[in-house]
């Protein structure tokens, strides 16, 4: 398996060593309980009627002359690089599909303003409702809800990020309604809309991208993002946390130790081999 991605909402993916593409699972939960739901799943195939979610690796058959070289999954919606462009799939409440309308698609669909662009993409990121996808030569381009994609507007096709047009992005990171980029000289970028304090490295939220100021003079070479809060390991290895501080790792503060922490902390007892240092 070269690459695989888990959804918010019960689907998963990956792709093989050629390139193929495998979804399984199903979209919709009501008070812990899969439920059958209107729309497309988000799988890339038809489901047959008796049969309530694909609980086993289905390739997704309508990519067969593709190579896929990324997947991201958001809620209801796949996204994935091929090596002819990007492709898209599932549920667009945001113009998160990319295809410049509000409609949805069970089979996957060219996203045309990629593809046209002749750009070479090799990642992608989702949230719940927005999408990023990042060029060979580190061009950044969002799309989606107006939170979240870099433009402080609601965007139906991929456009580049202004904000980020003279930097070459290396790596970006989607969760629920925000977004991180790193460039390649280690600066953080985060951008989006939470009601976490200080998840996003600021004291509020950014409608574009905004640098982590209290990264300043540090390369970060990893991040990874939840609902709260922040990690970001730097090319010494170590790891900077923000965000809510009680899944952190710096230990036990007293009446504190649900307050967000704000800039972003070393965590004392935690040190990391970096392999995507810049």
């Amino acid at each position: 398996m070269s690459t695989s991605a888990a959804g918010p909402n019960f689907t998963s993916s990956a792709v093989d060593e050629k390139g193929r593409l495998f979804t399984w699972g199903r979209a919709g939960d009501v008070d812990g309980e899969i439920e059958e739901i209107e729309g497309p799943n988000g799988l890339g195939y038809e489901l047959e009627a008796e049969i309530e979610c694909q609980a086993t690796p289905k390739r997704v058959d309508a990519l067969l002359q593709d190579r896929v070289v990324d997947v991201a999954l958001g809620y209801g919606l796949t996204l994935a690089v091929t090596d002819a462009g990007a492709v898209s799939f599932g549920s667009s409440r945001h113009g998160e599909l990319g295809h410049g309308l509000l409609e949805s698609v069970v089979l996957p669909r060219r996203i045309e303003a990629l593809t046209e662009s002749r750009r070479r993409f090799v990642a992608v990121a989702t949230g719940d409702c927005h999408a990023l996808a990042l060029t060979d030569e580190g061009e950044l381009y969002g799309w989606g809800h107006e939170r979240a994609n870099g433009h402080g507007r609601e965007e139906r096709t991929p456009q580049r990020v202004p904000a980020l047009i003279g930097q070459r992005v290396k790596l970006v990171i989607a969760q629920d309604l925000c977004s991180c980029a790193v460039t390649e000289k280690g600066e953080l970028f985060t951008w989006g809309k939470t009601t976490a304090k200080g998840y996003l490295g600021h004291e509020g939220p950014q409608a574009t991208p905004t640098r982590v100021a209290g990264l300043s003079g540090v390369e970060v070479a990893e991040v990874a993002i939840s609902a709260t809060h922040t990690l970001a390991a730097v090319a010494d290895g170590v790891v900077r946390t923000f965000g809510h501080r009680s899944p952190f790792g710096l230990g036990a503060m007293g009446p504190a130790d649900t307050a967000a922490v704000l800039p972003p902390t070393p965590i004392p007892t935690l040190r990391v081999r970096v392999l995507n240092s810049p």
